[in-house]
């Protein structure tokens, strides 16, 4: 199965314990991240989150729903948060808060593998598209996040 390795950076004006606080909170992700289409509680253990699982369905430019199912692995408020998917996207996701002068600056790893049987046949020709989609998906999250937070847009 291909495997594809995603990192992205944002900065905010903004304290950490916000950011982190809002980031945390998916399910209401899509009320502030377009292209998030349904975020479903599926369990709810731990106070923390640890062993927590939701359901996430995605969707951009490209035709396609993207379904997975992510159970958090790891909680270090206000500066970590880890989780691992599996479903249509099966890998390791890893959020990063680190504060800074102005703010929050934020970092988020995905290390993935597609499990569909369609992706992984087109996978040696539509790689670019693949990374272009997700590159889009976190551009709308980065804005949605600026407007939940109160702030400017990014200059473009």
């Amino acid at each position: 199965m291909p495997g594809y390795r995603f990192v992205t950076d944002w900065d905010f004006e903004a304290p950490i314990e916000e950011v982190f606080e809002t980031v945390g909170d998916s399910l209401r992700w899509p009320e502030w991240w377009r292209g998030i289409r349904a975020v479903t509680e599926l369990t709810d253990h731990e106070p923390q989150g640890i062993g927590n699982r939701r359901r996430y369905v995605f969707r951009s430019f490209l035709p396609y729903d993207l379904v997975f199912v992510m159970q958090v692995t790891g909680v270090d408020q206000p500066v970590a948060l880890t989780g691992h998917a599996t479903g249509e996207l099966e890998g390791d996701g890893r959020w990063f808060f680190t504060p800074t002068a102005t703010g929050t600056h934020v970092r988020y790893e995905w290390d993935v593998r597609t499990t569909q049987w369609w992706m992984n046949l087109l996978a040696p020709i539509a790689r670019p598209v693949f990374t272009w989609n997700h590159g889009i998906v976190m551009r709308w999250g980065e804005e949605g996040l600026r407007r939940r937070l109160g702030l400017p847009a990014r200059p473009k």
